[in-house]
């Protein structure tokens, strides 16, 4: 007989709702804690038989994962959109939703999303930061160059955030108010402070022994540089969870969104359930690819040829996810078609 208990959570910022079931479906306990590691501490002690637990994945998830996970016999995160499909009911709250996931975790139908190892999403969180330092930085330009069209300064656009015309600038404005001056200055510190820091967290991550191989390999690729591979090696984590590159093209957001019934199919624009962070790269990368890859150039000039910009730079875009997809998997240097050609 199966003595294993089942629980599932219901985790909210500062408690947790959890139900614990048998595997015939006898609840056991059910309760509320508080969502701090004593709390935690003192409710494991309690449990007084093995036992599977199972999650949401909200913003809070993390570090309860980490927690629980050397308690467990195993830990396992439910995806939220598929969840929220299998779970709509009239009756909703805490306790129910709790009931819920212990539900489908002990019928075996929970919807199990990948949780990264907890040293690979601390060195996400960085890289993720590293990009908010660089959407402030842009902020600030945009903001230097709005205060002075407020005054009406006449500048020059390519060369404004140049720090020797910045500072010639400044010293040959006239009519501006004071106030404007110190505006523009903190507004140019700003953003050499977010410049500085980006870099140095990139160099960290770059250098960091666990991916850095990954990252080198991923490079080999003409058009990849360090902030695409970074992207790619933290935001996809475990690569052999991709078995087919259809897969990896539909996390990455490259791919459209689809409905079909009774023999009709209709297809949407860019889906929204997806990797937004590797989305905004990659659509990024693809960009200026294919003036360094004649592969991409290739499939750009072909995909443009019929007549759509947006279209051709997709199609880089999902040639990047198979390249870097091949590279990672096989862990080999990429070998461009026309080199494996001549060498046959």
């Amino acid at each position: 007989m199966n003595s294993m208990h089942y629980i599932g959570f219901d985790i909210h910022k500062k408690v947790i709702s959890f139900c614990e079931k048998r595997i015939d479906g006898t609840t056991v306990d059910q309760g509320m804690i508080r969502a701090t590691r004593d709390s935690l501490t003192d409710w494991v002690a309690k449990r007084e038989t093995s036992w599977v637990g199972a999650m949401e994945a909200t913003l809070f998830t993390g570090w309860i994962y980490d927690y629980l996970l050397p308690y467990a016999q195993e830990l396992k995160v439910a995806h939220p959109e598929m969840l929220k499909a299998i779970t709509a009911a009239k009756k909703k709250n805490d306790a129910a939703d709790a009931e819920k996931i212990a539900d489908l975790l002990r019928c075996n139908l929970l919807p199990e999303c990948y949780m990264a190892p907890e040293e690979h999403r601390n060195l996400r969180r960085i890289l993720r930061y590293r990009n908010l330092l660089v959407r402030e930085a842009a902020k600030m330009k945009t903001k230097t160059a709005t205060l002075l069209m407020e005054v009406g300064a006449e500048y020059n656009k390519r060369r404004l955030h140049g720090s020797k015309y910045f500072q010639e600038l400044l010293s040959t404005l006239e009519y501006v108010p004071e106030s404007v001056l110190n505006l523009l200055q903190m507004s140019r510190s700003s953003m050499e402070f977010f410049d500085r820091m980006q870099k140095s967290l990139i160099s960290a991550l770059g250098n960091n022994p666990q991916i850095s191989q990954r990252v080198e390999l991923l490079r080999s690729i003409r058009g990849i540089g360090e902030v695409t591979a970074l992207t790619w090696v933290l935001e996809i984590g475990d690569v052999y969870r991709f078995g087919r590159i259809n897969q990896a093209v539909s996390y990455c957001g490259l791919c459209s969104a689809q409905k079909e019934s009774a023999g009709k199919e209709i297809r949407g624009p860019l889906s929204k359930k997806r990797n937004k962070h590797l989305q905004t790269v990659l659509i990024e990368a693809a960009k200026l690819a294919p003036h360094w890859n004649p592969q991409l150039a290739e499939v750009h000039e072909r995909e443009l040829k019929k007549g759509n910009r947006n279209r051709a730079t997709l199609a880089v875009a999902r040639k990047l996810v198979a390249y870097m997809l091949a590279v990672d998997k096989s862990q080999k240097k990429f070998t461009p078609k026309e080199v494996l050609d001549k060498a046959a």
